[in-house]
């Protein structure tokens, strides 16, 4: 059974991952491209509300601390 806070997290991290996959590809900028792919997928992995914002979060932080 979908929960509703489930249902509006996802929904939350998808459009942020839609932004950094916007601006990757714009910008060839390869690690917000990667990472709004990983924010917009890994949903349909995980099901739980606290793993999915402590996940989402940190794939948030990425292209901050991660230069190529």
């Amino acid at each position: 059974m979908l929960d509703s806070s489930y249902l509006l997290i996802s929904l939350v991290f998808s459009s942020i991952g839609l932004g950094y996959f916007i601006y990757g590809r714009k910008q060839k900028h390869r690690v917000a491209f990667y990472t709004g792919i990983c924010l917009m997928g890994y949903p349909y992995v995980i099901t739980d509300v606290m793993p999915m914002i402590i996940l989402g979060v940190a794939l948030m932080l990425v292209p901050k601390f991660v230069r190529l």
